[in-house]
């Protein structure tokens, strides 16, 4: 890892090159399943009858501590109108399908593990991987060789030999050292949960094929013999797991390649020429030794640490390009995609990317929870759960992330053993000298999403109003699940608590969040299907190429149709009848419903509202009107062909007139 203390999001900015590349968190086009489009009856904004069409079953964890993953009472669907800020799920916007949820069972983990009785030991290990009995941990990430966090009194890899010797033939190669601990550990994860993803990162090749001859800092010796040594050595590893029973998904070869001055622990300079060439000597050779071993490039930070700009040889660049460099080069036909760490930049730098190359995927797979050394359990229990919640279980997701991994599964309650690098990092579990084993923030912050969101799953629209930098609103992720039942993840980030719908289809569940929880929510297919019953889908329009104007420059109108309910158009002033948001489809568009969505702003949605369609700008119909009674309107019309879509204000109110979203379906 690239910072000892708690991350913090910051702004993340490109070269003028890549300045076409920056996405907003959440604003990248969905793939659209179509369905039939029928044409629906007159109405005006939905306030039918109360028919309940299921349950949703709700899970909470608070930040004091008091609910941890706590099933809460079961939620009734309704058709009732509400007032509460909505949280629309869109089933038919499918973007990134997803591999797992969890961590890495490093050297410092498989020690502290071992230090408890076998039972014990096992119950830890079902309340990491179990499905019924824990979290269901279905992703780790595992270092090749040691790490920071390695429990010897000395760093290694699997091919250590004297000082100025080498070793090409690789005949002193052996993962003996894992037997011990580490791969009866992860033989076991693999019988709880059948379906545990594996992805393997060095974090120094053997010392021999380095400059300087040292696993902490230096680079790969330069040669061609050494790269190919080195594919040789990944390759080994590979066969030596799978020959013990854990075959490993992908592969990595360098981590936090920027990282040029670790702080005592393992650690290699590897810049974008240098990691080409070694993608490009192992592509082949993995190809053909372990075809469903797919390679990721990068693995480091969403955007580069000062640090390791100031740090960049003249032949290195220091800046965000790495990733898009090793993507263009000859070696990115060898890659599947990208990973990526949270110590520095923000999560939209993953939807950037995959703008530039939206045919390789992305992986977010290291972050550390941590604390200061003065924060008590409490503190950093909350803090911890806050931060993580809206950057790494949501953040990550809602930018594209196949997998989402926190760094140590377990760790002391001295947070470690660790040899060299961070003395503040917390673990899923902390087991103090007693054997007593206390669950910190992340377990939660990962449970509810690996517990719920099964491998295979895909991530599904919902609109979402809250930001990784915190604005205090309410942030959610939604996912449907192989067996078709439906997964939302919301945290709200507010101290006080915020109430909110979530709807699918026709009908809703409303619940209250206390202030700075985080809550998953589930129900099955069959609900779903219920709430489109008559719907016939009602798929997304998409508005990617549409612009918009207002009767207010007081607030820049696109913000009302970039697909983010974390911004919004605002009126500037108190309602009145003739403020409008107008929408230019660009041409002529079949639709059957608006919806104009307030969002978070509690309180500013119109009062009372004319929706007005045409096909030239010139020649308007009124289509509906009526009065407005929440933050979400949704005014159904019959089958209609415009391209202007113009929502305008017909009533008076103190309160400003606040659109986040104005979305059209057909």
């Amino acid at each position: 890892m690239t910072s000892p203390t708690t991350p913090s999001p910051a702004p993340r900015s490109h070269r003028p090159r890549h300045a076409r590349r920056a996405l907003a968190a959440g604003t990248a086009i969905a793939t659209a399943i179509t369905l039939a489009a029928v044409a629906a009856p007159t109405a005006t904004a939905h306030d039918g009858g109360g028919t309940a069409a299921g349950q949703a079953r709700v899970w909470l964890t608070t930040v004091d501590g008091s609910q941890r993953l706590t099933e809460q009472a079961p939620l009734p669907f309704t058709s009732t109108a509400t007032d509460a800020t909505t949280i629309t799920v869109e089933p038919t916007q499918t973007y990134q399908t997803m591999d797992g949820f969890g961590g890495a069972l490093t050297d410092s983990s498989a020690a502290v593990l071992y230090r408890l009785s076998p039972t014990a030991r096992d119950a830890a290990m079902r309340s990491l991987f179990s499905p019924t009995d824990g979290i269901g941990v279905s992703f780790l990430r595992q270092p090749i060789g040691s790490s920071d966090f390695t429990a010897a009194s000395a760093h290694y890899t699997y091919d250590d030999v004297p000082a100025g010797q080498t070793d090409f033939s690789l005949r002193h190669f052996s993962v003996a050292h894992d037997e011990a601990q580490i791969l009866p550990l992860l033989r076991r994860a693999k019988k709880l949960n059948p379906s545990v993803t594996i992805v393997a990162t060095p974090w120094s090749p053997p010392a021999w094929m380095k400059t300087g001859g040292s696993l902490v800092g230096g680079r790969l010796v330069d040669d061609p013999r050494y790269y190919d040594a080195y594919a040789r050595y990944l390759v080994k590893y590979v066969q030596a797991y799978a020959a013990a029973g854990v075959p490993i998904d992908y592969l990595t070869v360098q981590n936090e390649p920027q990282n040029r001055t670790p702080s005592g622990y393992p650690g290699t300079d590897m810049g974008v020429a240098q990691e080409a060439k070694v993608v490009e000597a192992l592509g082949p050779l993995l190809k053909k030794a372990s075809p469903r071993t797919k390679i990721l490039g990068y693995d480091h930070n969403w955007s580069t640490h000062p640090n390791d700009v100031a740090s960049a040889p003249a032949d290195e660049a220091g800046d965000d390009d790495y990733p898009y460099d090793l993507l263009d080069s000859p070696a990115g036909k060898w890659l599947a995609g990208t990973a990526y760490h949270c110590y520095y930049g923000d999560p939209s730098a993953q939807s950037a990317l995959h703008d530039a190359h939206p045919d390789k995927g992305i992986w977010f797979t290291e972050c550390s929870g941590s604390h200061g050394a003065s924060d008590t359990y409490p503190q950093y229990f909350k803090d911890t759960l806050k931060w993580h919640a809206r950057t790494i279980t949501l953040g990550t997701t809602r930018n594209w992330a196949k997998s989402v991994l926190d760094w140590n599964l377990v760790l002391d309650d001295q947070n470690g053993p660790y040899l060299g690098g961070c003395d503040t990092c917390t673990g899923f579990l902390d087991v103090t000298a007693d054997g007593t084993v206390q669950r910190n923030a992340e377990y939660y912050t990962i449970g509810h999403l690996s517990k719920f969101v099964k491998p295979g799953a895909v991530r599904i629209g919902s609109t979402s109003f809250g930001t990784t930098g915190w604005n205090g609103q309410v942030m959610d992720v939604a996912f449907r699940n192989p067996d078709g039942s439906t997964v939302v993840v919301a945290h709200n980030e507010n101290d006080d608590p915020r109430t909110v719908a979530i709807a699918v289809g026709s009908q809703h569940v409303e619940y209250t969040l206390p202030g700075g929880s985080l809550a998953t929510f589930t129900w099955p297919g069959s609900v779903t299907a219920s709430a489109f019953a008559g719907l016939s889908g009602l798929v997304p329009v998409s508005l990617a190429h549409a612009t918009a104007t207002a009767s207010s420059a007081a607030g820049d109108a696109g913000l009302a149709i970039d697909a983010d309910g974390s911004t919004r158009w605002s009126s500037g002033a108190a309602q009145a009848p003739g403020q409008y948001v107008q929408v230019d489809l660009g041409k002529a568009t079949v639709f059957r419903r608006v919806a104009v969505d307030a969002g978070g702003n509690l309180g500013d949605y119109a009062r009372g509202w004319t929706v007005s369609t045409s096909l030239d700008g010139t020649h308007w119909r009124d289509a509906a009107s009526g009065v407005g009674t929440g933050q979400l309107t949704n005014v159904d019309l019959r089958l209609t062909l415009a391209r202007y879509v113009r929502v305008t204000q017909t009533a008076s109110s103190g309160s400003w007139w606040s659109v986040a979203d104005v979305r059209l379906y057909r």
